[in-house]
This record gives C-alpha cells, sequence and structure tokens, in this order.
C-alpha cells in the first residue's frame, strides 16, 4: 500500500510569500525549519542538534490564508503530500521538493523582542 502523507511541525524559517502566477492561480511559499531527531554533544559539552529546512507550498485558499498571517519563529503544524517540481532556469530544467499543504496550523507564536 502506498501513501504519501506528510506531517511536520517546526519553526517558520522565514516570512511566508505569496505568489501570483502567469496562469493567474495564487499559492503561498515558506519555509520551515524541523529538527532532527539524534541530539549531538560537541567536543565542548554542548548539545547540539541538526535541523532541516523544507520548504512548504499552499495552493488552496483556507491554507494560502493561514500561511500569510504566519512569522519568522512562529512554532507551526503542516499536512500535506510531498512533490517534486520541475522548472526552467535559463536553459537548465531544474527541480526542487517541497511539501504541498493541505493543512496547517500555528502551535504557537514567535516571541517578539
Amino acid at each position: 500500500m502506498e501513501h504519501n502523507i506528510v506531517r511536520l511541525a517546526g519553526r517558520l524559517a522565514g516570512e511566508p510569500e505569496l505568489r501570483t502566477l502567469p496562469s493567474g492561480d495564487e499559492l503561498c511559499v515558506c519555509r520551515i525549519s524541523v529538527a532532527r531527531d539524534k541530539v549531538r554533544v560537541l567536543p565542548s559539552g554542548r548539545r547540539s542538534s541538526s535541523v532541516d529546512v523544507v520548504d512548504l507550498a499552499a495552493w488552496s485558499a483556507r491554507s494560502r490564508r493561514a500561511m500569510a498571517g504566519w512569522r519568522t519563529g512562529d512554532e507551526v503544524a503542516v499536512e500535506g503530500a510531498l512533490r517534486r517540481r520541475f522548472y526552467r532556469a535559463g536553459e537548465r530544467t531544474l527541480s526542487r521538493v517541497e511539501v504541498e499543504v493541505s493543512s496547517c496550523r500555528m502551535v504557537r507564536r514567535a516571541a517578539t523582542g
């Protein structure tokens, strides 16, 4: 049985960006930073955990509105599907992997300084 279901919880790594494509379609894109499970102990004795930065793309109006209200550092949770997108950059065809968001929510607003 095959499934393409992704669930992530992490911190927003940058401000969301609303885009309108030449086709007229709208989407909201952003990135979240998700800590890896493994914690490393550095030679100094300090503990360090690595993170993965994951691209998100929301196409539905509901998800776009929710993501547009997020701010850098907010803790968020998303669910969606993994997608590989191809695009042209000059004469080259490139690809990137992103999560196409089907539902999302803010878990905790980032502290303001």
